[in-house]
């Protein structure tokens, strides 16, 4: 049910995007990340006040702004909608744009629950739209090349794994993240998932086991600081997740540990900059090598605006199915349970 006339100087099909939830976030990675690929552009940008959302549309040249989600996903110029907005508006935007017949990408966390995911899946289905959820890191050059070595059994066989996130959350623009009501968790939601996820592509498991320990402990109206999530897969694999909003800088890593050595990475989630993936093993001399590679990240952003187009232009599955966004809410959800 895709038809776009738009073209580009090559002559290639264009898929139109609209933003909405137009916030830092949106402007400083997601409109550029759009305007910069090969298959896509940006027309329509969303904010809930509408004098901001025409200054700026106007100030970056965008064509169309909207107050309101559903002007914008009606508009017959947008083919898919970017949804930027906090973690509780997913839900009812992916209904919406769905119900508009129009393709969607949201963000992470995919919604506040598992309930949630399946609703959209099945709207985006009936609609005959295609749903992507934005774990752009799967795009990753270093996972990628990570997986590829699990896989051939270039550490033997892996048995146990774990990834980190941490960031000051007091430095964000977005202050509803330690507003359960809307953030629906803490950094296990914000940042956390972004490791539970890797993980799962990483190792080609699901997970089986969940606990946690949450600092301090959720209510009702506020969310966890610090969480630490435990996972078994149904291979064995034991993995630990570590986030938080209370790191006195941005910090990420990945790990996994085989029976014949292990692989390890740091910033593991930054775009535009060289990464060192490192592989240390036992020589038969008994020392502890390491191979060093330097693997070059590009912008991820730009990757996932362009697979996702594609996959619109070319009639293809979403390369990151709303399954996988629900898979991940499953494990969320019973995080939370746990502590409950």
């Amino acid at each position: 049910m895709f038809i776009n006339n738009h073209t580009s100087g090559e002559g290639m099909n264009k898929v139109r995007f609209g933003i909405i939830g137009f916030g830092g976030f949106a402007e400083r990675s997601i409109a550029p990340a759009i305007r910069a690929s090969r298959n896509a552009e940006l027309i329509a940008i969303q904010k809930r006040d509408r004098a901001a959302a025409s200054e700026k549309a106007a100030a970056l040249s965008i064509p169309l702004s909207f107050s309101t989600v559903g002007e914008l996903v009606r508009h017959p110029e947008v083919d898919a909608i970017y949804i930027a907005s906090a973690n509780s508006a997913h839900y009812s935007e992916t209904l919406a744009a769905a119900a508009a017949g129009k393709h969607v990408i949201v963000e992470k966390p995919m919604a506040m629950n598992a309930d949630e995911s399946a609703e959209m899946i099945s709207a985006c289905k009936k609609a005959g739209v295609q749903l992507m959820v934005a774990h752009m890191l799967r795009f990753s050059p270093l996972l990628v090349r990570m997986k590829e070595m699990i896989r051939n059994g270039e550490i033997g066989e892996s048995i146990s794994a774990s990834s980190g996130f941490m960031y000051n959350a007091g430095l964000s623009q977005r202050k509803w993240l330690f507003d359960r009501a809307i953030a629906g968790g803490g950094p296990v939601y914000d940042i956390g998932v972004h490791c539970i996820d890797t993980l799962r592509f990483l190792l080609d498991d699901e997970v089986t086991d969940v606990s946690a320990i949450l600092q301090p402990l959720p209510t009702s109206a506020r969310t966890e600081e610090t969480g630490l999530v435990t996972l078994r897969f149904s291979k064995g694999i034991a993995a630990s997740v570590y986030s938080s909003f209370r790191a006195p800088f941005r910090r990420t890593f990945i790990e996994v540990v085989g029976t014949k050595g292990m692989l390890r990475a740091f910033q593991f989630t930054t775009v535009q900059t060289t990464v060192q993936l490192i592989r240390e093993y036992e020589s038969p001399e008994g020392r502890i090598d390491s191979v060093v590679e330097e693997i070059s990240i590009p912008n991820l952003y730009i990757t996932q605006i362009e697979k996702f187009a594609e996959s619109i232009l070319e009639g293809k599955i979403s390369p990151i199915s709303g399954v996988e966004g629900l898979r991940n809410q499953e494990i969320l959800d019973r995080v939370f349970d746990s502590r409950r």
